[in-house]
């Protein structure tokens, strides 16, 4: 809508405040952009049209809100130092009516308040918002300014995104809901619901325009068996399906523990009368007239009934509600009320005005009257929704929002500790975290924190990650950071270990074979290498015990290597002398006290030994076993140079 629409919307004096207002504002944000590149000009002209068409306040308010985003733009600017462009505004704005100065002090008061300021509490946002303003409008036009940003949510980055929607959920949403400004909260919570549960979101959004055919053919079976009835007594109407939002049936979803077919109150039917120029007593007779008829028609659960034409709301909202089972036993809520009541219902008391054309300023003061009462005593404004669910939005369970020191917002799951906070921040200061201040007291690193809380965090460079910090983490990212920082410890411990006995093990000419070092590792318990050279480099295995180890192994080893060696010349022995025995059958040696069988031997061509002489045996270099005579004339030599080829020797026994 462009800003002579709204400015059309009031008299000539009120145009002329807007103008006067808007030009003055766009002279100054002039140049300045949202996170799109869009001129910025643009989120006041929109606010303006919220509050002028959405809601029906005065010109009055509608000025306010260009002046404050101006005022506030040069502040921001000017970073609260005085310049030529913010005394020149200053001058321009005490041109204007006290009242609007008073609002936009008020607004401007409002933006500065930081979500830490209030720990995302609405109750204390809303003390804030009291204590900063001194016309309840303020309120309603910080609404605007605030459901203005939810419908451009869009156009700014994730992180500004996620921050906004939630500020949204916790602090400006509640307050909608108190203020009886019912279509702007169901609004921003659908918008939430859009960005914080996109798949869920998508999913109901689905189902119900799958389902609208449906809803359709419910209201018309359900009007058709009144339509005489009501066109017989010159009752002029319309009838439109009131579908629950998303956000709504979702919150009914989750609360149920059903699914989008296990909630039966998705809609409900609304009588919209038509009644001209009566009075608001023939009104509330019109409505009644038509509550008979459907009560007649249809059995009703009295039990439901409400009355808020006989004694309207603190805000306005009048109306009749009652619930009634059609033909096919299902259960329908109707909503009966003229074209006034509804007008008020959708936008506030305000919108009567301004759609009558009437001054009746007594009665928005009434309403802003009890905005201000509201504010102050905490008592709520708004209608229940038309399924009797009037619980204020919650946070998800499953979430705490909390801030850094410089006011940024973070999200973190529940259960979530400073030490979480910590390696949120950053990697290093997670992994160098001693302790930290929460709230401004002094707490421990394993602290559990809960939304809204104001986090510091203490560091120390000497401060190391341990296993047991694991104990004290439950987001992904911190867990994961630990076990990394763990593991590279663990492996700057496995190589100092592993360089430590490599050294010591030159130094002692000794070597650790890979099938000693996992018998080793077996013996002691150990399944991986890395394991074993951590404890050398820290001090649980003694590298000498390694080289007691290594020693063991080696005799061990040799005297093996000894016992092979005999057996096998035994073995090699017992062949040849059965060898021997086979292949010298009249005149087979005895060779010391072992028959040799299949054993090659000659007689010494020296001495030419004969049976009965007595002999010697004589391992040859070359010719294998010489048999020589005892008194041959080279055997003093040879059993003095070479004992250890001598083999005693003696003719077998022919008997």
């Amino acid at each position: 809508m462009a800003l002579e629409d709204i400015i059309s919307r009031y008299d000539a004096q009120g145009r002329e405040v807007i103008e006067k207002a808007a030009r003055l504002s766009q002279q100054v944000l002039d140049g300045a952009v949202r996170s799109n590149g869009a001129p910025f000009f643009g989120h006041p002209a929109g606010v303006a049209r919220i509050a002028a068409v959405e809601i029906g306040l005065s010109a009055e308010c509608v000025a306010a809100v260009f002046l404050h985003e101006a005022s506030s733009w040069l502040k921001r600017q000017a970073a609260g130092q005085a310049t030529q462009a913010a005394e020149g505004f200053e001058k321009e704005l005490d041109m204007f009516p006290g009242d609007i100065q008073t609002m936009v002090d008020g607004l401007d008061k409002i933006a500065t308040i930081k979500p830490k300021d209030t720990r995302l509490e609405a109750e204390n946002y809303k003390k804030l918002i009291v204590s900063y303003s001194r016309d309840p409008r303020v309120v309603v036009l910080k609404l605007a300014d605030r459901l203005e940003v939810m419908r451009s949510l869009e156009i700014f980055p994730k992180s500004s995104r996620e921050k906004k929607a939630l500020e949204s959920l916790m602090l400006y949403i509640p307050l909608a809901h108190q203020l009886g400004l019912y279509n702007m909260k169901s609004e921003m919570e659908d918008i939430y619901f859009r960005y914080a549960e996109p798949q869920q979101y998508t999913s109901i959004t689905n189902h119900l325009k799958i389902t609208e055919p449906d809803r359709q053919k419910l209201t018309s079976d359900f009007i058709e068996p009144l339509k005489a009835r009501l066109s017989e007594a010159g009752i002029r109407y319309k009838l439109k399906a009131r579908t629950k939002t998303a956000f709504s049936i979702w919150k009914k979803m989750q609360k149920q523990k059903v699914d989008f077919d296990g909630v039966y109150d998705v809609f409900a039917i609304r009588f919209i009368i038509d009644a001209g120029d009566c009075s608001l007593e023939e009104e509330k007779a019109l409505c009644w007239k038509v509550f008979s008829y459907v009560t007649e028609k249809y059995e009703t659960d009295t039990k439901r009934l409400r009355d808020w034409i006989s004694q309207p709301k603190p805000n306005g909202y009048e109306s009749l509600h009652i619930t009634v089972k059609n033909d096919e036993g299902a259960y329908l809520e109707v909503q009966i009320r003229t074209r006034r009541m509804d007008e008020i219902a959708e936008s506030g008391l305000a919108s009567h005005w301004s759609y009558k054309g009437i001054k009746k300023e007594a009665g928005l003061d009434d309403w802003l009257t009890a905005v201000r009462q509201s504010l102050e005593s905490g008592a709520k404004l708004s209608p229940p929704d038309t399924e009797g669910d009037d619980d204020l939005p919650k946070p998800p369970a499953d979430e705490i929002f909390v801030f850094t020191p410089n006011g940024d917002l973070r999200k973190l799951p529940a259960g979530a500790t400073v030490l979480d906070f910590a390696f949120e921040i950053h990697t290093k200061l997670g992994s160098q975290c001693t302790g930290g201040r929460v709230n401004g007291k002094a707490v421990s690193f394993r602290e559990p924190l809960k939304t809204g809380d104001y986090v510091e965090i203490f560091s120390s460079k000497n401060q190391k990650p341990s296993a047991d910090w694991l104990n004290w983490t439950v987001t992904s990212k911190a867990r994961s950071k630990i076990r990394q920082s763990l593991a590279a410890e663990d492996y700057k411990k496995a190589a100092q270990g592993r360089e430590l006995l490599e050294r010591r093990l030159r130094n002692w000419k000794l070597e650790l074979r890979d099938e000693d070092l996992a018998e080793y590792m077996k013996k002691l318990q150990i399944k991986t290498n890395k394991e074993f050279f951590e404890a050398v480099g820290d001090g649980r295995i003694d590298p000498t015990e390694v080289k007691e180890y290594i020693l063991d192994i080696e005799n061990a080893r040799q005297r093996a290597a000894q016992a092979a060696a005999r057996a096998a010349e035994e073995r090699r022995l017992e062949r040849e002398a059965a060898r021997e025995e086979d292949e010298n059958t009249d005149d087979i040696l005895v060779i010391g006290a072992r028959n040799v069988r299949h054993l090659e031997y000659t007689m010494a061509k020296c001495c030419c030994p004969r049976p009965g002489d007595e002999i010697f045996g004589f391992l040859s270099a070359k010719g294998g076993l010489k048999i020589h005579r005892m008194s041959c004339p080279n055997a003093a030599r040879l059993i003095e140079h070479y004992p250890y080829r001598l083999q005693k020797a003696k003719w077998k026994d022919p008997h």
